[in-house]
């Protein structure tokens, strides 16, 4: 089916989902919703997929929910189909905590780095998707902001449980109390994006680093390392440490682990085959 509102590219091992309204910041709707979390699995699938990128068309990556859609909620509520769907959680698949299949919540269940690349404004909803995005890289001319508390609203979609684990416990209740807007700058400081790269220079950046990614990591390393990393927000120490002597043992029987030897001695780029 084609898309209305995202677009869908791969190269170099990387997928690139593009948030596609560009004429109004890619405010989020329910069909981009839809697109984006089949465009997700799809590059789940795709085993010529190594990284997948999620970005904005245009100046901005998301400037939130659409505000016609909000005036219309505002000004005559929810009706009763809105309201359950709103209310009910994801299907769910095999081996994956409920936690990882909410509404915005399944980026950390994808067994694939998940990089948001926030050309521009990522503001409330869309705030919350680059929460839920592995890593953050920002232009120099990105701006954020939660947003909520100036509309009348709450910390939307589990905000209140990730945000603080991203920029602490007082960096975050000052953002959603404030709901000031941030440069990309004071993001960096507070650890809400990872990298920054100049405006003119971003795409180029951005598809370095991913390529990077995708051709020098092994692929069932990162898988592993990503289903460790999300587990171990409700595990405890020993039971970290008891899953990482598991996935050690069985890493040293892949063929991803004889190719990382074998690359290293030989002095060449490596070949992981993702096994």
């Amino acid at each position: 089916m084609p898309s209305q509102q995202t677009l869908y590219n791969v190269a170099d091992r990387v997928a690139t989902i593009t948030l596609n309204r560009p004429e109004k910041l890619n405010a989020w709707t329910a069909v981009m919703e839809q697109e984006v979390r089949s465009a997700m699995e799809e590059a789940e699938r795709d085993e010529n997929v190594r990284v997948i990128v999620l970005t904005g068309a245009g100046r901005g990556f998301c400037a939130g929910a659409d505000m016609s859609l909000l005036s219309a909620v505002a000004d005559h509520g929810l009706d009763e189909s809105t309201r359950e769907r709103a209310l009910r959680a994801s299907g769910r698949r095999e081996g994956v905590r409920a936690d990882f299949e909410q509404k915005y919540s399944y980026f950390p269940a994808i067994g694939k780095p998940v990089i948001a690349a926030l050309n521009g404004p990522a503001v409330g909803l869309g705030l919350v998707i680059a929460l839920y995005c592995d890593l953050r890289w920002a232009s120099d001319s990105a701006r954020f902001s939660t947003t909520f508390a100036r509309r009348g609203l709450i910390a939307e979609y589990g905000m209140a449980w990730m945000l603080p684990r991203l920029v602490g416990l007082p960096n975050a209740l000052d953002l959603l109390f404030s709901a000031k807007t941030i440069d990309a700058a004071e993001a960096l400081r507070m650890g809400l994006v990872n990298q920054v790269f100049p405006q003119e220079a971003f795409s180029d950046k951005v598809r370095e680093h991913a390529r990077d990614l995708a051709s020098s990591v092994s692929p069932r390393s990162l898988r592993v390392i990503k289903r460790q990393v999300y587990g171990a927000m409700f595990q405890t120490l020993a039971e970290a440490f008891e899953i990482s002597e598991t996935e050690m043992l069985a890493s040293l029987q892949s063929e991803d682990f004889r190719e990382g030897v074998a690359h290293f001695l030989e002095k060449r780029s490596p070949r992981f085959s993702g096994r």
